[in-house]
């Protein structure tokens, strides 16, 4: 999703002036002072700016490639109070991005590990660990426990959920977005400048937005976005600085240049009063049919011992189910099912294969999403006994961890 086009500089929304965030804590003990004593000498942060930094409470929405940065840097800034929510448990593809996480932490709560690796930095930061997911029922009571929320979400239902409880509750919104070798960040505050629908109205057609597990992410990505919602954190906390509120800066890893473009609230967008969620198939890749799709009929999605079951009845003779890897060529040199073929997505899509329809197809992905969109595909154009696999080869191969042939 790209930024509506700047408007001419005559009708040019200005961003006012921003106070800090965050008023001053207690004065610094001896320790504090010591180890914050680089922040202190700085002007415009001051021994103030690090006593407001120590008062901030801050939400970090996802332990992953983004929040893994802002939380460490955070943490070493002295942010005294720090919120991480995030459902789900590090698993090894992880560790090429997500730097807070190790080989040790593989199957914890990525929450418990990101709370233990700022223990290690600083043990008196208080951490506040939310080990589920942000929901309708929850968001609201748990933004509002925070001065400042970090989003690093990497899907578009929990982006959506986390802005307009950030607008409900006026709590300004860091923003941070990559894909491959690209990255966006911003700053959401309600009321003193545009917020995350004003720029990005509606949520993207699912199946024309891959995830990052589908086209890759450059991992020292990460850092650089991660490092510069950082940034804004503490600006907006000690009011030090031009903030980001008004532009949407815009890095390209590749030409390693950035851009910034200016942003203004929408006059015409009706605020956001009620949270309402965004369709469940931005949060779980392949669990629903796109809007323009077919129903799907019972059984055409199954899971891994459902799938293991339909193969095992193919070794012995019982079937002559196809199994098509719709996946794209990398992503079977890296690993594959034994006894799939590999058909790309987009040449079913386009019509440039064509897959038989004499006998049941069985399809699996990476996650589950693409696979979701063939079978939908293949439902439209008449085809009848073809199912795919929820959750995808990640799935399977996470429950056949110790048998990468799943005998």
């Amino acid at each position: 999703m790209s930024a509506r086009t700047p408007a001419p500089a005559s009708a040019r929304w200005t961003p006012p002036t921003l106070p800090a965030l965050v008023e001053p804590g207690p004065q610094l003990t001896p320790e504090q002072a010591r180890r914050y004593s680089r922040h202190a000498i700085l002007p415009g942060i001051g021994i103030e700016g690090q006593r407001r930094l120590l008062a901030a409470k801050v939400l970090i929405i996802g332990a992953g490639g983004l929040g893994s940065p802002a939380l460490l840097y955070l943490s070493a800034a002295g942010v005294g109070t720090i919120g991480v929510i995030d459902d789900d448990v590090v698993e090894e593809s992880n560790l090429q991005r997500q730097v807070v996480h190790g080989v040790g932490d593989v199957g914890r709560p990525k929450v418990e590990s990101a709370r233990d690796a700022i223990g290690r930095l600083d043990p008196a930061i208080e951490v506040i660990t939310h080990q589920e997911r942000l929901t309708v029922q929850n968001a609201l009571d748990i933004v509002s426990g925070y001065d400042l929320v970090l989003d690093g979400a990497d899907n578009f239902a929990t982006r959506y959920l986390v802005a307009d409880a950030c607008e409900i509750t006026g709590t300004p919104c860091v923003w941070g977005s990559i894909l491959r070798f690209d990255g966006q960040v911003s700053v959401f505050w309600p009321g003193r400048g545009p917020v995350y629908r004003d720029v990005f109205p509606d949520p993207p057609d699912p199946a024309l937005v891959p995830s990052c597990a589908e086209a890759g992410v450059f991992g020292v990505l990460c850092a650089a976005i991660g490092a510069a919602m950082g940034t804004e954190a503490v600006k907006l906390i000690t009011g030090v600085g031009r903030t980001l509120v008004g532009r949407l800066l815009i890095y390209d890893a590749l030409d390693a240049t950035w851009h910034d473009l200016a942003i203004r609230p929408d006059p015409a967008r009706e605020p956001v009063r009620e949270l309402v969620a965004v369709g469940d198939y931005c949060a779980v890749p392949g669990s629903a049919p796109t809007d323009s799709g077919p129903e799907r009929p019972l059984g055409s999605e199954l899971d891994v011992a459902a799938f293991d079951e339909l193969l095992a009845a193919r070794a012995r003779g019982e079937n002559s189910v196809d199994l098509v890897d719709v996946r794209e060529q990398v992503e079977w040199d890296l690993g594959h099912i034994d006894g799939a073929r590999l058909v790309p997505k987009d040449e079913i899509l386009s019509g440039a294969v064509e897959l038989p329809r004499d006998r049941p197809l069985l399809l699996h992905c990476a996650a589950g999403a693409r696979s979701g969109q063939v079978l939908d595909h293949l439902l439209a154009h008449g085809y009848i006994d073809v199912r795919h696999l929820l959750g995808g080869y990640n799935a399977w191969t996470a429950e056949h961890a110790s048998d990468p042939t799943g005998g």
